[in-house]
């Protein structure tokens, strides 16, 4: 009889449970947060500072393009006016001058390279800070009007649900643009 009594507690306190469950209220909203992005007026700066630190670090590759360009055809021209014998006997200067060559190239492959992963830190640590002010505005907005859960609805974003209140503007006009 106890345990009947115990077991029929225990299904009604579950029972009321899951009913203040069902009706409790979940706030879902959604937020483009590439198209936001994209339109503050930060980003143009970001893009420019970017763009600058690319055009230095092009600006020197080119020059080492030039400068193996002009070295290897200033090797080949030396090569060609030679008769056989003259380049058998310099064989050994030519295979130096042809490793030469090899190693600008290598040179050349590692700086861009090296040049494309400091771009890519350099954005990284640029769009960090306008990352954070964008979530801090989107926290605001969902704490201000109670919603707890806010979906990212850029494209390749898992969007579960899209049909929830949209934070774009209100997160826009917060961020004062």
């Amino acid at each position: 009889m106890m345990r009947n009594i115990r077991t029929f507690m225990i299904a009604l306190a579950l029972f009321f449970g899951a009913t203040t469950m069902l009706t409790a209220q979940v706030k879902i909203a959604h937020i483009n947060v590439q198209k936001l992005l994209e339109e503050m007026p930060e980003r143009k700066s970001i893009e420019a500072q970017l763009k600058k630190a690319e055009q230095v670090y092009m600006n020197d590759i080119q020059a080492a393009i030039k400068e193996l360009q002009a070295k290897a055809k200033k090797y080949d021209d030396e090569y060609a006016a030679l008769t056989d014998a003259q380049r058998k006997s310099r064989e050994s200067e030519f295979l130096k001058k042809s490793e030469e060559i090899k190693t600008m190239e290598e040179n050349i492959r590692k700086t861009q390279q090296t040049a494309a992963e400091s771009l890519q830190k350099k954005q990284q640590e640029l769009v960090e800070p306008l990352l954070k002010k964008v979530k801090t505005a989107i926290e605001n907005i969902a704490k201000e009007k109670n919603i707890q859960y806010v979906l990212d609805s850029s494209i390749g974003s898992s969007v579960i649900v899209s049909n929830g209140e949209d934070l774009y503007n209100s997160v826009k006009k917060k961020l004062g643009f």
